[in-house]
């Protein structure tokens, strides 16, 4: 079950958003990046100015008792993290921003219920494309965007304090 997340739970996102990116991170990035990105791009102002943002929604995954194991958010318009409408030509898009489940749940089928969840919603607001970004190692993740009919379109560099990785950007044509 997908419920959206109030602005009064940042706290509560916040926390998810830290133990997931750690846990699936972690193990490459170093410690220090890993606390400069979480002190920034996840401070809790940051997250309280993302669930106030118009143009972005955020929603928890609740397992079967109601837990929170896992989060997606997405993204149109100008909160979209690339600008791909206009350097991709792709007109009227709509990004999956994040989405993680917890270590503990993946495998269960959260991560295709949210990743449907938010295709669902671009196609019902009437958007042409859907895109994403996912780290050139995470071949997991690019199996499971591949299995939804996304394809490679190009490539961005993503920075974790001095660590710099590859990003790749994933799309798929809604229309």
């Amino acid at each position: 079950m997908l419920v959206k997340v109030k602005e009064e739970q940042a706290e509560v996102l916040r926390e998810l958003e830290v133990q997931t990116y750690q846990e699936t991170f972690g193990p490459y990035i170093k410690a220090e990046d890993m606390q400069d990105y979480f002190t920034h791009e996840l401070s809790l102002e940051q997250i309280q100015k993302d669930l106030a943002q118009v143009e972005s929604e955020t929603y928890f995954a609740l397992d079967e008792k109601e837990k929170i194991v896992g989060f997606l958010k997405f993204n149109w318009g100008q909160a979209q993290t690339e600008p791909v409408e206009s350097e991709h030509s792709m007109e009227n898009a709509f990004e999956v921003h994040r989405i993680y489940v917890l270590k503990s749940h993946q495998g269960q089928g959260f991560g295709k219920e949210m990743f449907s969840f938010a295709l669902d919603q671009a196609k019902s607001r009437g958007f042409e494309w859907a895109w994403l970004g996912v780290w050139e190692r995470n071949f997991k993740a690019q199996d499971f965007y591949y299995r939804f009919g996304f394809e490679r379109f190009s490539e961005h560099q993503y920075v974790t304090g001095d660590t710099v990785d590859t990003d790749w950007l994933l799309r798929k044509k809604l229309t």
